[in-house]
């Protein structure tokens, strides 16, 4: 069951910043999938290490989705 919760807020986070990232994304929704899951990641540790928060502590929701929003960017940079 964890696993399906991970995939599931992982698709409503990539969602939400595909929504609010203007402009072509990519397509699918394992890629969607794979945005939200890594965008919490880059949230989380992005996060202890700016000291917002604590080692072991996952970021909040709106921290993914903004981890998910960086992580979009990213990859237009990249893409281009």
């Amino acid at each position: 069951m964890t696993i399906l919760g991970t995939l599931l807020i992982g698709l409503v986070v990539g969602l939400i910043a595909r929504f609010v990232t203007p402009g072509p994304n990519p397509r699918g929704i394992i890629v969607t999938i794979v945005i939200g899951i890594v965008g919490a990641v880059i949230a989380t540790y992005g996060g202890q290490a700016l000291g917002l928060y604590q080692v072991g502590e996952p970021a909040g929701f709106f921290g993914s989705v903004l981890g998910a929003v960086v992580l979009l960017v990213l990859l237009r940079l990249i893409g281009r």
